[in-house]
Order: structure tokens, then C-alpha cells, then sequence
């Protein structure tokens, strides 16, 4: 059995950040491209930029700013308030992981062991 993890998804009116969008700005960010990051989650570009444009929309300045293409091509990048969104994401993962762990053993224990062909 893999170990349990926990998949947070925090709504505040209308907007939503959860853990895909949370790891598409990770890959934007290692990869300094939108189409890229995507391509790491197997998902198409279109959904993708649908997906920065709705956190863009969302947030009171752009999380993410595109390069247009040129001569050595295009790209994209985290802006200041992308780099703080994700951090601070990362951060409630954690803390909501570390104060949750009684709870998230305990029900791992009243699991099925798959491995065990039960």
C-alpha cells in the first residue's frame, strides 16, 4: 500500500486552488513554460492555459506571466504573487498534513491491505 497523503482544496468564494493547479505552477516554475508544465501532468496546453487564465483571473494580479515567442521562443514564468500563492499553498499542505497524521493513521489502519490478496 503507497502512503496515505492528503489532497487539499481550498474554495474562497468562486476560486479555487487545489492540488493540480498547485503542481501546474510548480511545473511552470521548474519549467519556465506553460505547454511544458502540462506536458509533465498529461494534460493538453489548451487545458492548461484555460487553467492559468482562471487563476489569473482569480487573483488580484496575474500568478503567472507569459513570454510571447521570438527569437529564442517563448515562455512563461511565476510572478512575485504566483511564487507567494504557491508557497503558502504548500504551506497549509503541510501544516493541515502534520495536524491531521493521528487521523490520516487511523484511517489507514481500517484499510484493506491489498497486498496481503485480501
Amino acid at each position: 500500500m503507497s502512503a496515505p497523503r492528503l489532497r487539499l482544496r481550498l474554495m474562497i468564494g468562486d476560486a479555487m486552488l487545489g492540488p493540480g493547479k498547485a503542481d501546474l505552477l510548480d511545473g511552470i516554475r521548474r519549467t519556465g513554460s506553460i505547454a511544458a508544465a502540462g506536458r509533465g501532468m498529461e494534460m493538453s496546453y489548451k487545458r492548461a492555459w484555460s487553467l492559468v487564465e482562471e487563476m489569473n483571473g482569480a487573483f488580484r494580479s496575474p500568478l503567472v506571466a507569459r513570454v510571447r515567442g521570438g527569437k529564442q521562443g517563448g515562455g512563461a514564468h511565476l510572478t512575485e504573487l504566483g511564487e507567494e500563492v504557491l508557497t503558502r499553498y504548500r504551506r497549509l499542505e503541510a501544516l493541515a498534513t502534520e495536524a491531521g497524521a493521528e487521523e490520516i493513521a487511523a484511517l489507514s489502519a481500517l484499510l484493506t491491505d491489498m497486498s496481503d490478496g485480501k
